[in-house]
């Protein structure tokens, strides 16, 4: 007879399980007990359970493999509710374990109990109750096969603590080899068919094609056809950004020189999409037609009605559409035209040497220091926009942007996981001020780790991203500004390494110098967001109409 958290952690064994991120409590004593006599499976332990929750979801992100987290009953489990949603908005494959008072025989009434399993219900793809200990094979399969399964996202076990204590005869069972379906030949040839007749198509990369087989048959299908792409926020890096035929991401929801290189095709392409993230373009009737080309048929709204569907593994129906396919010369020199001029309207804001500094030239000295394998993980706020427009990612899964739940406080978590699963990559984490305090604590568990990352604190003291859109929107500055702590003082608290950017000069050198220097680096960068929505709102908006 086997212990029924013993099993737990056999299974976790069972299916290749390498981390549990997490804060324990007493209803997890069992479980913890179990896994700290496991050779396989570590325990990560975390300062708050939404780090925990962000740092499994990118390790599901990076490897595919379902990350796990683990909470207690009640507030902890409550604190799981947004790594729950981040994971399950943006493809993140990841298995939250809360734990739970007696459920056969409580002496402790309604203390701190909640219904999870119903509060879970909304944000993940599976969640159920362990009533059984001889159900936990079972259950732990399901729960892994589910958020792997496309979309991937989240799922949630409760372990109860008395189920945790039963004996069971059960054993783990072992993970089935499961393929997803080839798209049928026939939804192929219409396509086909569909772009050959097409005098400018355009192909849209999304969410969903952000896999490194899709990304090596889409490069092949580029070069092929030569047909030019641009991506969503989520599908950066798919093919290398600095290639010839890259018209740019569609940062921004309108106006931007990417959307006048759309205009300009009677054909789009679009793989991988998915309605979380903003729309990279907008349908009408009688408008420009669509191919969707996905794991999953398209969910029909107002702006988006596609013609043909090509449903099924995404990496094989771009192969067979590149077999079949025959070039036919198509004129892309309007869309060309239109990412011609974005560059050179970016390279001339990229050489302001203002100081606090100049998102533009932020980015471009971040470009310039990072190697192509460098990951940078972004928190959410306004120069997610600037990072997402002009970064130039060259592998896929190398900008971390979350466009899905576009949560604030997940950038350092996100990055410490990459450090873990990348150890010999360059690491860094982007936050503005209010993203990284929501977290910050986790400084102390990156330092415990002994990772190697770089923390890029954006300060302005604000709110920035919602107090742009307050005076875009005509309404007086109000209730979006706040003191920071020493943030080179509250480093060195924590035993990481505390930098200030001091000039616009110091910034490239500081930087090289952090990622060349192992430990914790934090560096503080004051930056100056006043010309933002001249910029944004105007300028690019003024200069692509002019197309």
């Amino acid at each position: 007879m086997t212990k029924a958290s013993d099993l737990f952690i056999q299974c976790l064994e069972e299916e290749g399980v390498e981390y549990v991120f997490g804060v324990p409590g007493e209803e997890n004593l069992d479980f913890l007990d179990s896994l700290s006599r496991s050779d396989k499976v570590k325990l990560i332990l975390t300062r708050h359970e939404q780090g925990a929750g962000f740092m499994a979801a990118t390790y599901g992100r990076h490897t595919g493999k379902t990350g796990v987290c683990l909470a207690t009953l009640g507030p902890g489990a409550t604190n799981l509710v947004t790594a729950a949603a981040y994971g399950t908005l943006g493809g993140m494959p990841m298995l939250l374990v809360t734990g739970q008072k007696p459920i056969k025989k409580s002496k402790q009434g309604r203390f701190q109990i909640l219904d999870v399993v119903a509060m879970m219900g909304p944000i993940t793809k599976y969640t159920h109750q362990l009533a059984s200990a001889d159900n936990i094979p079972s259950r732990i399969r399901e729960a892994f096969r589910l958020a792997e399964e496309e979309k991937p996202g989240a799922t949630h076990l409760e372990f109860p603590e008395d189920v945790a204590e039963e004996k069971t005869d059960s054993r783990p069972l072992t993970p089935s080899l499961a393929r997803r379906p080839s798209a049928e030949e026939k939804a192929v040839r219409a396509a086909v068919k569909l772009i050959e007749q097409a005098k400018a198509p355009v192909l849209v990369i999304g969410a969903g094609a952000n896999r490194k087989m899709t990304g090596r048959m889409l490069l092949q299908f580029v070069e092929k056809t030569g047909i030019p792409f641009l991506t969503t926020q989520l599908g950066k890096g798919v093919i290398d950004e600095t290639h010839p035929k890259f018209l740019g991401c569609a940062a921004l929801s309108a106006g931007d020189f990417v959307h006048k290189a759309i205009e300009a095709s009677d054909l789009i392409i679009n793989i991988g999409h998915d309605v979380i993230e903003k729309p990279p373009f907008f349908m009408k009737n009688g408008g420009t037609k669509v191919i969707h080309i996905s794991t999953r048929t398209a969910e029909v709204d107002p702006v988006y009605f596609p013609q043909v569907e090509v449903i099924g593994d995404i990496a094989n129906a771009i192969w067979q559409m590149k077999e079949d396919i025959v070039p036919q010369g198509w004129g892309c020199e309007k869309m060309l035209a239109a990412r011609k001029a974005e560059v050179a309207h970016t390279a001339g804001l990229e050489k302001d040497e203002r100081f606090p500094i100049f998102p533009p030239y932020l980015v471009r000295k971040i470009r310039e220091a990072m190697p192509a394998d460098g990951i940078i993980a972004l928190d959410n706020g306004v120069y997610k926009i600037w990072f997402a427009r002009n970064y130039a990612a060259s592998k896929q899964n190398t900008v971390l942007l979350d466009n899905a739940l576009a949560t604030m406080g997940a950038g350092l978590p996100s990055a410490m996981a990459s450090a873990m699963v990348y150890p010999d990559r360059k690491v860094m984490a982007i936050c503005g001020d209010g993203g990284f305090m929501m977290n910050s604590q986790e400084m102390e568990t990156a330092v415990r780790l002994g990772l190697n990352i770089t923390v890029l604190i954006l300060n302005d003291g604000s709110y920035g991203m919602i107090r742009w859109k307050q005076a875009n929107m005509g309404f007086k500055d109000f209730g979006l500004t706040y003191g920071n702590p020493d943030f080179v003082k509250y480093a060195e608290a924590y035993g990481a390494h505390g930098h200030r950017v001091e000039s616009a000069e110091h910034l490239p050198r500081l930087i090289r110098e952090c990622l060349d220097t192992p430990g914790v680096h934090l560096i503080d960068c004051p930056v100056d967001y006043s010309d933002n929505d001249r910029i944004l709102n105007n300028e690019i908006k003024e200069l692509s109409a002019k197309l």
